[in-house]
């Protein structure tokens, strides 16, 4: 049984407001997505990595990976139109090489770390449900409120979780669903988690206490480069 990640880098980062995709700005010398690929490619516990990247992206992309020597990367493919679509297109790629019961981890390049101790959990995880996540568990106080932003209650905490990344199924679950699924069905889902309960398909939760950063906007790569210095004991 191996492991695979399809590491999502399609996004146009339309509220990032930069010259670029975040993804390919560089942060301390490198592009954001170059520093996740280099911590997957020493994962001992991930066997191959499908890159999937905008269209106009891919030759950049792929030099880089060359030049790197990130062997792990099998291939990278166009991102489609829609994140499900872009997902869509790496699992297509992906039922090349892959048994059903191997592991696909999805990752999005806007969470630029990951915690490998905590996915190494996931992974055994979903050996034995099919789906999982890791999670960011909820400790403050947590309301419902209307579209003027008064309260209207507040809900157990206790009940909530933040989807964090990866995600992570059983190959021939998700490739199945995906591939006996229209575009408008799979676009209308928040996510593949939000698929997976859809679908009545039970998902596993594996909380991660690592730095929770999506980088959405400008801002967020001074976070980012922080976090870099923090966890590199700088």
């Amino acid at each position: 049984m191996k492991a695979f990640v399809v590491y999502m880098m399609g996004g146009i980062g339309s509220r990032f407001n930069a010259d670029k995709p975040k993804q390919f700005v560089n942060v301390k010398g490198k592009p954001v997505f170059l520093r996740f690929l280099e911590t997957i490619q020493g994962f001992e516990y991930v066997d191959g990595i499908i890159v999937v990247c905008q269209k106009d992206w891919i030759d950049f992309v792929k030099q880089i990976i060359e030049k790197e020597k990130l062997l792990k990367v099998i291939s990278v493919v166009p991102g489609g139109s829609t994140r499900s679509q872009s997902v869509k297109n790496g699992l297509f790629y992906l039922r090349k090489i892959a048994n059903d019961n191997d592991v696909v981890l999805i990752h999005d390049a806007t969470h630029p770390f990951i915690d490998k101790i905590k996915t190494i959990e996931l992974i055994e995880k979903i050996k034995e449900y099919g789906a999982g996540s890791l999670a960011n568990y909820v400790f403050d106080t947590a309301y419902i409120k209307d579209s003027e932003g008064r309260l209207l209650s507040n809900i157990d905490r206790k009940t909530l979780a933040i989807g964090a990344s990866p995600e992570g199924f059983r190959f021939g679950l998700i490739y199945n669903i995906f591939s006996s699924s229209t575009d408008k069905y799979l676009d209308s889902m928040t996510s593949t988690g939000a698929l997976m309960a859809d679908n009545n398909i039970q998902m596993v939760f594996v909380e991660t206490k690592f730095p929770a950063l999506k980088i959405t906007y400008p801002d967020d790569l001074k976070t980012y480069e922080y976090l870099i210095d923090l966890l590199n004991g700088e």
